[in-house]
């Protein structure tokens, strides 16, 4: 296996991001319509915070059983920032894809933004991680 590989050799680049004043909906509706699973949450260029599909799921407000219509209507009603983890943790470009995982397997989240001089310039995942480890064997 390739040793001291940077992040950046893998991250997902050009990233969807968000707003924390945008309405939940508007997040519910980029993550679906795009098929991702995190958005990283900016003010101008600055990252403040991350919205996952799985905090959707968490915040409670919908149910399975529930239309479309429904749950647009009740995640209409809050802000992103309302549910966006606050200050996550980001690495570099620069980071190793070895530190990355040690990170995301002591942790309970499942990205990483990427951050260079204070500007998000992308995101890795633990599916990204995975697809590496199956490329290397």
């Amino acid at each position: 296996m390739k040793q001291r590989v940077p992040v950046s050799h893998i991250m997902a680049k050009g990233l969807l991001v968000i707003t924390p004043n945008k309405k939940v909906s508007e997040a519910y509706q980029l993550l679906n319509e795009y098929d991702i699973r995190h958005l990283p949450v900016v003010e101008g260029t600055k990252l403040v915070g991350v919205i996952s599909k799985n905090d959707l799921s968490k915040a409670g407000y919908v149910t399975p059983e529930m239309n479309e219509t429904a749950i647009m209507e009740i995640y209409s009603a809050y802000k992103v920032e309302d549910i966006m983890v606050k200050n996550p943790v980001a690495i570099t470009a620069d980071t190793n894809i070895k530190e990355a995982a040690e990170l995301l397997a002591q942790q309970s989240f499942h990205s990483l933004p990427v951050v260079d001089n204070n500007e998000v310039v992308g995101i890795i995942t633990t599916t990204d991680l995975i697809k590496y480890l199956i490329d290397q064997y």
